[in-house]
């Protein structure tokens, strides 16, 4: 916890097995709140599985997660409220193909946090707004680009109001040319303070807009630190070799 910092997840010894196979082997990390958190690395290396863990996707094999203090693997927790917490926009958008982008927006705050239509479809169109796809209210998904439906995706996880988003690259099925349109809006939400943890390969967002850079590799947490310390001067040896891809 830096100064004047609030840590708001703690993670600790977290592991996570899928049968033999042992894809986090004991991650340590604490996340303030409104801080940029982005984590490199190979594939394989447990970065999704981590982020995964994070909003209870998965369940850790071991060791624990705290937020705000608390451990939300108690088993009186309430799985469900917990996640409300958590936004995730995922690579693949995860859209609702049979619904319009105003009611893929809504359906979230109507269903489960039971607000009235009227107002979740007004809080919808000033998400809509903000991400620049107002005028596509009432379009369907396959009426969308990659990179607008990516922006819908967004729109749908702010309408929750979550404390916290997870970003699991949430452009890497994106032409190159809408990957910008993406990375804008993740870049206005830190600008507005929101917590994210932010697993992608783009190394110029790492650099111009996290707060820390976190490498990981076969299941541990190998390197962290301020972007440009990680990334222009890494320490670690498999971090030289991966962003000498990278780069």
């Amino acid at each position: 916890m830096t100064d004047g910092k609030e840590v708001i997840i703690q993670v600790k010894q977290l592991k996570k097995n899928f049968g033999s196979l042992e894809v986090l082997k004991g991650v340590d990390m604490e996340i303030d709140r409104g801080e940029v958190v982005v984590v490199i690395g190979p594939s394989g290396s447990g970065k999704s599985t981590f982020l995964r863990c994070l909003n209870l996707l998965e369940i850790p094999t071991d060791g624990d997660i705290l937020f705000h203090g608390q451990s939300i693997l108690r088993k009186e927790m309430k799985i469900d409220k917990y996640r409300e917490k958590f936004g995730m926009v995922f690579q693949l958008f995860n859209l609702f193909e049979n619904l319009s982008v105003l009611d893929n927006v809504t359906v979230g705050p109507r269903r489960v946090k039971k607000i009235p239509k009227e107002q979740a479809e007004k809080q919808a169109m000033e998400l809509l707004r903000q991400v620049g796809l107002e005028d596509k209210a009432g379009a369907y998904p396959s009426q969308l680009s990659g990179g607008q439906k990516q922006r819908v995706a967004i729109a749908r996880t702010l309408a929750m109001d979550p404390e916290v988003i997870l970003f699991d690259e949430a452009t890497s099925a994106l032409d190159p040319e809408m990957v910008g349109e993406v990375l804008q809006i993740m870049r206005q939400l830190a600008q507005q303070g929101m917590t994210m943890v932010v697993v992608t390969h783009e190394m110029g967002f790492a650099r111009e807009v996290g707060d820390r850079v976190v490498f990981m590799d076969g299941g541990y947490i190998v390197e962290q630190g301020r972007p440009k310390d990680v990334i222009a001067n890494p320490q670690h040896q498999r971090t030289k070799d991966f962003l000498s891809k990278m780069l």
